[in-house]
């Protein structure tokens, strides 16, 4: 004789129609089968309200969930990261703002919702590392310290090479220089940053890497770029080689600037110079930043109070200093000996402040450079 092969649904069928013979109580039915007193009622209550289709399984899936996001909310997720390319969180901050009456969903939905949509890229999480070298960057207002630095060159379409040049207000994250120049040259720099000094002030100090024209190998990293900015009365801070995370929000800022404006590469340098200013104005004036509790640095900048002066003030050194003028060379003269100093301070004065025995502070405006010992005739790196 065949096996009898029967159904959850034929089941079902034989348990209900056995309790409306009433030849059984429900207790018994329920022993028999294998099931608790609740459950044999429910699927006599369906039965009787549905017939046949009231034994089927129903879908586990909520018919309504108050909490499920709605269509007009998800697209405008999805085109914000398209256009973007930004984290949940920071999606979410710029469409409260332009969408205040809409109810946005956690940053754990819109990452799921990113996921479906194919548009989440998960990356490895890193150990955290600790900086041994410079102490943190710390700042409490805007213009205290500006970050500068190259984005790495690139060639534009047209074979052209193209240098950003980039500089950023720490305090606010605003960039305030994207520019792309033509080569990493004092020639061109300097006059970038004297436009920028121009039109917002000029910053307490400023904070780069060991590279060109930035710092040199001579004495404390003298090049024509620092020396201007120590007249200005700027402090030139500089970080300890090899350590870009000691710029770590201007690093940043470049990734962004590569991701969204760099690649691919324009077809010109000044078709280049245009996706620069589109960036500066988004990154300013649209991204929500963490650090900002999710304002835009736009809302926390302003210009410096200080004023880019029309000429150079010449260094006003103390009366008991000696002075000596840098000759041509990079030289200075002390009691007959001839000492290299920099080529980068030719023309300008120095000041000896005498701190010992035939030791002297070499001084450039309110920097001291090194300690000169005129008995060797050599000057220690300060």
């Amino acid at each position: 004789m065949p096996w009898m092969e029967t159904s959850a649904r034929a089941q079902r069928r034989q348990f209900v129609q056995a309790y409306a013979s009433g030849a059984w109580s429900m207790t018994e039915l329920c022993e028999r089968h294998g099931i608790s007193r609740p459950t044999g009622y429910k699927w006599v209550t369906r039965w009787q309200a549905a017939g046949d289709a009231g034994l089927d399984e129903q879908a586990r899936t909520a018919a309504h969930c108050p909490h499920r996001m709605p269509a007009t909310v998800a697209a405008h997720l999805v085109a914000a990261r398209r256009t973007y390319g930004w984290g949940a969180s920071k999606l979410l901050a710029l469409l409260r703002r332009r969408y205040p009456t809409l109810a946005w969903p956690t940053r754990s939905t819109v990452n799921a919702l990113l996921d479906r949509e194919g548009l989440l890229h998960k990356q490895r999480r890193r150990r955290g590392t600790t900086h041994p070298g410079a102490a943190p960057l710390q700042t409490t207002a805007p213009n205290q310290v500006w970050p500068i630095d190259f984005k790495g060159q690139f060639k534009t379409r047209d074979g052209a090479w193209c240098f950003p040049l980039t500089v950023t207000d720490h305090f606010s994250r605003a960039l305030l220089l994207c520019e792309a120049l033509a080569s990493t040259r004092t020639t061109e720099v300097q006059p970038a940053l004297r436009r920028l000094f121009e039109a917002v002030g000029v910053p307490d100090a400023i904070r780069t890497d060991n590279g060109v024209p930035f710092a040199s190998t001579g004495l404390h990293g003298l090049t024509p770029l620092n020396r201007w900015w120590m007249q200005l009365g700027i402090v030139h801070q500089r970080i300890r080689p090899g350590r870009p995370q000691a710029n770590g929000t201007h690093e940043r800022m470049h990734r962004e600037l590569k991701r969204e404006a760099c690649v691919p590469a324009a077809a010109t340098r000044a078709a280049q110079q245009a996706r620069f200013a589109a960036f500066q104005q988004r990154y300013n004036e649209e991204r929500p930043h963490a650090a900002l509790a999710d304002q835009t640095p736009a809302t926390r900048w302003t210009p410096s109070p200080r004023a880019y002066p029309p000429q150079v003030t010449p260094p006003d050194y103390p009366a008991h200093f000696v002075m000596r003028r840098i000759r041509s060379g990079g030289t200075l003269k002390y009691r007959g000996r001839i000492v290299f100093v920099s080529e980068a301070l030719e023309g300008d004065h120095v000041g000896l402040d005498a701190v010992g025995d035939g030791l002297w502070d070499l001084v450039y405006y309110r920097t001291v450079l090194g300690r000169f010992d005129e008995r060797t005739g050599r000057i220690t790196p300060g």
